[in-house]
């Protein structure tokens, strides 16, 4: 482990919703998870002062606060955590930089390339002064899909020929469920591509080591408009969205993401196709890969069952002994620890994806918008 610093690290999280208490419960545990250098959860960020406040008690910060510009200014804050909507990432993420903090942003990067590339701008200037501008694609630190990305690394799998991801959710099923800031494009950017999408798009990437090339795409509004608070308002986004993406080592990709598949609760799907082997995982079981080695006789192939629970696997160190398996927050966990080792160091190389990683994924979410606008026609990359 590198040198610790002199204090404790301080963080500072924007925004306390969903992903900012997944984010609390990550800085809350990653100490006592693995060896990392100490940090202080000093303070949390939002616009309602009394409901920030509970917040902050409920989710153990030491302060609260409703101004982000005071608290990206303050001298005993070193990282910055943004889980605010995808419209505001751009303007505090690039103040934050500016201010010689380091960043972790939550996904989608930014709404659209043009505030993506601002950002990636910001992150470039900041990297020179050995500041870390993080993408939070937490998916990469589950350990099976982790150890499914070390197996094609080796080659276990050959020359990969075809991959299938798909995330598919079923909460926005009933027309009559209300509107909020996802369903608009203003605040979300795009609706479960840029969602849920970029996560599969993220992983067909991250898992083969390839890029995105060329895209195809076609998206639907199911449900076109949403009980508001005064009254229908129209959904200005997508429900589903369907891709076909060429690789740039040759495969192809198939893409599926949708809010509306019924029954499916949040189903991230992976099958990676090679010459000498196949991989597949679900995240409803996201302590097991299954994996097929095609180079042993045709009479004793079938997929195997792995239980990534062993010291051995990507992250397993800090956890619990075999076959006691993780859980989905246990991700944020890891990427918390990747982190802060990545600060400590002051080597932003260390922490992937980065922000160009995450303009390079909102050009190919647009690439596919594009697509769908002209009829589904190939878009290059």
């Amino acid at each position: 482990m590198p040198e610790s610093p002199a204090r404790p690290l301080g963080i500072a999280l924007i925004g306390y919703a969903f992903m900012g208490r997944a984010h609390s419960q990550a800085w809350r545990s990653v100490g006592a998870a693995f060896d990392v250098p100490e940090i202080e959860r000093r303070v949390l960020v939002g616009r309602d002062e009394s409901a920030v406040a509970q917040a902050a008690r409920r989710l153990d910060w030491q302060e609260h606060a409703t101004d982000w510009r005071e608290v990206i200014a303050r001298e005993d804050v070193d990282i910055v955590d943004i889980c605010t909507p995808g419209f505001l990432h751009a303007e505090i993420a690039i103040a934050a930089l500016e201010a010689g903090k380091h960043v972790l942003c939550e996904k989608p990067l930014a709404n659209d390339t043009d505030e993506a590339v601002r950002m990636v701008e910001a992150a470039r200037a900041a990297r020179e002064r050995g500041q870390v501008a993080a993408l939070g694609h937490t998916y990469r630190r589950v350990p099976a899909l982790a150890h499914a990305r070390d197996l094609v690394a080796a080659g276990r799998l050959g020359e990969i020929r075809q991959v299938r991801a798909s995330y598919l959710q079923d909460w926005l099923v009933d027309a009559e469920a209300g509107m909020s800031w996802r369903l608009r494009k203003e605040t979300a950017g795009s609706g479960a591509l840029g969602d849920i999408g970029s996560h599969a798009v993220d992983q067909i990437q991250f898992v083969t080591g390839q890029s995105v090339a060329a895209v195809r795409g076609r998206l639907a509004t199911m449900v076109p408009e949403r009980p508001g608070a005064d009254g229908p308002e129209p959904v200005t986004v997508d429900d589903a969205a369907w891709a076909s993406l060429e690789l740039s080592g040759g495969a192809i990709a198939s893409l599926e993401a949708s809010r509306m598949a019924t029954g499916r609760k949040n189903e991230l799907s992976l099958e990676v196709y090679g010459t000498d082997g196949a991989l597949r995982f679900d995240l409803e079981r996201l302590d097991e890969l299954w994996f097929l080695d095609a180079t042993r006789p045709v009479t004793e192939q079938g997929f195997t069952r792995i239980v990534v629970t062993e010291p051995e696997h990507p992250y397993l160190e800090g956890w619990w002994p075999q076959g006691h398996v993780l859980g989905w927050e246990n991700a944020f966990t890891n990427q918390a620890r990747d982190l802060l080792l990545a600060v400590t160091d002051r080597d932003p190389a260390a922490y992937s994806p980065d922000f160009e990683d995450g303009l390079a994924l909102q050009r190919i979410l647009e690439a596919i918008i594009d697509s769908d606008a002209a009829g589904g026609s190939t878009v290059r990359l």
